[in-house]
């Protein structure tokens, strides 16, 4: 049985879950991932052992990579932030967030992961490792690629160019 101060852990860790959801899985379907974290983490609150936020954000990772595997209906993203007023951005500040968001959405899973939950969700390299199920050196690892993968699609610099000049031939 859940005491009070499980409920209060699981619901101080919902706004980062949401941020998370969001950033992994997109506006359509990240309260349908917070919302199947929750359900099984309260169903198995009585197996947990640690920390609640890195248990969550475990369980949320192998929500998602289930999801991912399994097939399932193709469906059209609608623009929820269409009905919410826009933040107050300067155009600038626009660009540079969804040129982010765009730069995000294209690096290899792993990366993406990492890279959310020490920038975004700023977990320690040891929970990172804890709720993915890796070393903490492949943490380490994929954040320092997927770092720079950031740079080359930011830069507009082709994969892999890390930051070497191009020479050009001259006849």
């Amino acid at each position: 049985m859940a005491s009070q101060d499980d409920s209060r852990q699981l619901q101080a860790c919902l706004p980062g879950l949401r941020r998370y959801a969001r950033a992994l899985a997109g506006a359509l379907h990240a309260d349908d991932l917070v919302q199947d974290t929750v359900e099984r983490a309260w169903r198995k609150l009585n197996q947990r052992g640690g920390e609640m936020r890195p248990w969550l954000f475990s369980i949320m990772h192998n929500l998602h990579v289930d999801q991912l595997r399994r097939p399932g209906l193709a469906l059209q993203e609608l623009d929820d932030d269409a009905l919410l007023p826009a933040p107050e951005h300067t155009p600038g500040q626009s660009i540079a967030i969804g040129e982010m968001d765009a730069a995000l959405a294209r690096l290899p899973l792993g990366q993406r992961e990492v890279i959310l939950l020490v920038a975004l969700e700023q977990m320690p390299y040891e929970q990172v490792a804890a709720t993915l199920g890796i070393p903490v050196g492949t943490v380490m690892s994929r954040l320092s690629r997927g770092r720079e993968r950031l740079r080359e699609l930011l830069d507009g610099r082709p994969a892999g160019s890390h930051g070497a000049p191009t020479l050009k031939v001259v006849k």
